[in-house]
């Protein structure tokens, strides 16, 4: 990497991509990128120094990063291979490497805490960073959410030996890396238009196991079908909530609060408190603090850190919480598998008992929409009313027959609809709602300030 002076990054808008942005930049290396559209983190990235196009000219890449001696040049797999800046590079002799690959050269030098799994690996990790940088030990953390607690999805440390790492499984990125601390958090399948099928998948995490160091661990939770390929010499420990080698006792809730000890192997942690009392985390804190105390994190900083915890931006994050037992709260997840939205439906049922519940799902892809329509439908039938938007594209063109439309049909809620955006907004001050979640990995998120302000102007 020294021979490198510059980075160019095409996708500079993803989140996984912006965490290594901002590494190299503190590295005081040139930063350069291109992205499809503007967005709250592309802004963000450019106030720190990151030079962004939104135009696949190449005619607008800096002249810094025009020397394939001199540049390195990063995509991710979102990006289309006819891609103009990419063919520029390419045609010029450039190194030009995936995301996932740079990622793991840049971590191979130190010891990967490495947090895999269908769902709860942004979280899992995310609470495994803050742990070890209020500890003090510290870590090098490259996520996949932004941390309220520090309005970044990367943290540095010139002294630690550790990385914090989410580990994602489309494109078999994760392949790529060597974990001293692997943690899969769950299995169910996924990315079917990568893997085929759900043996193929499972294929996959078996792999990712056979990539844990000597001398490293396997954390991982209970009840799963996945079956490990373990080299020599590397422990294997299970959790869960009731159940594993780390698991929840004496859980108590109330107050709008969420309290419980974790047992481990060794000892008892009493009285950890979540800073985000949501059903889901108790999961996401023990699996985060297992890992944490396999690198000997002092029971008392687990603790503090768990109850500093402010989670990251897109999971169960609170847009509006009137005051008052009846008051109108919005809530947002990133929600996008069936088993997250199932979790995410019901941990609020569980914090607003009695209230009815209104979620608002973009589906995510036309190929997830197809092979889980059922699954999808079933979830949101936990709701007392749905609103579907339509299919968030991302990456793929229309499957002819796949729209919202099919999830609709087979849903059985009590009140089910599908809105464009802007029929949405206009219609909010329609929706008697007491609760509002909005779930999916699209761009559902951007309606969330129109949202809330319509709300409070009937609230006036």
């Amino acid at each position: 990497m020294n021979n490198f002076e510059s980075l160019y990054f095409v996708g500079a808008g993803g989140i996984g991509m912006a965490a290594l942005e901002r590494y190299f930049l503190a590295k005081g290396k040139r930063v350069a990128g291109y992205d499809r559209t503007p967005s709250d983190l592309t802004r963000a990235l450019q106030a720190e120094g990151v030079e962004i196009a939104f135009d696949e000219d190449p005619a607008l890449i800096p002249e810094y990063c025009r020397d394939p001696r001199t540049t390195l040049v990063v995509y991710t797999p979102a990006v289309p291979a006819d891609h103009r800046g990419l063919t520029f590079f390419r045609n010029g002799g450039f190194e030009v490497v995936k995301r996932a690959k740079l990622l793991g050269i840049v971590t191979e030098h130190s010891q990967g805490l490495c947090f895999a799994g269908t769902h709860g690996k942004t979280t899992t990790s995310s609470m495994a960073a803050h742990i070890l940088h209020e500890s003090g030990v510290g870590c090098n953390a490259f996520l996949g959410g932004v941390l309220r607690n520090y309005g970044s999805n990367f943290l540095l440390s010139d002294t630690s030996p550790y990385s914090v790492i989410e580990a994602d499984e489309f494109d078999r990125s994760f392949h790529h890396l060597r974990p001293y601390v692997a943690v899969i958090t769950s299995t169910d399948p996924d990315h079917l238009d990568i893997y085929g099928t759900e043996e193929n998948y499972l294929e996959g995490f078996a792999h990712f196991t056979e990539l844990i160091r000597p001398g490293g661990a396997l954390i991982v939770h209970t009840g799963l079908k996945l079956v490990p390929r373990l080299g020599g010499d590397v422990r294997t420990y299970t959790y869960g909530r009731d159940a594993g080698d780390f698991h929840a006792s004496h859980i108590r809730k109330g107050g709008g609060e969420i309290v419980f000890d974790l047992a481990t192997p060794w000892e008892t942690i009493t009285d950890i408190s979540l800073g985000v009392p949501v059903d889901i985390n108790i999961d996401n804190a023990v699996a985060a603090m297992a890992a944490c105390r396999l690198v000997q994190v002092p029971a008392d900083d687990m603790r503090r850190a768990m109850a500093s915890f402010m989670g990251a931006k897109r999971r169960f994050e609170f847009w509006l919480k009137e005051p008052g037992p009846r008051g109108k709260v919005v809530i947002d997840d990133y929600a996008h598998h069936p088993s997250e939205i199932a979790a995410s439906i019901t941990s609020v049922r569980d914090l607003y008992p009695g209230r009815k519940i209104s979620v608002i799902f973009q589906p995510h892809l036309y190929t997830r929409t197809r092979d889980f329509a059922p699954d999808f439908a079933r979830a949101l039938s936990l709701a007392d009313e749905l609103l579907l938007l339509p299919i968030y594209p991302a990456r793929e063109l229309p499957i002819e027959g796949v729209t919202s439309q099919i999830i609709l049909d087979k849903a059985t809620c009590p009140v089910k609809n599908i809105y464009t955006k802007e029929n949405l907004i206009k219609s909010i001050h329609l929706l008697n709602f007491d609760v509002l979640l909005t779930v999916g990995a699209g761009d559902v998120v951007d309606l969330l300030p129109q949202i809330c302000h319509e709300v409070k102007k009937q609230q006036q």
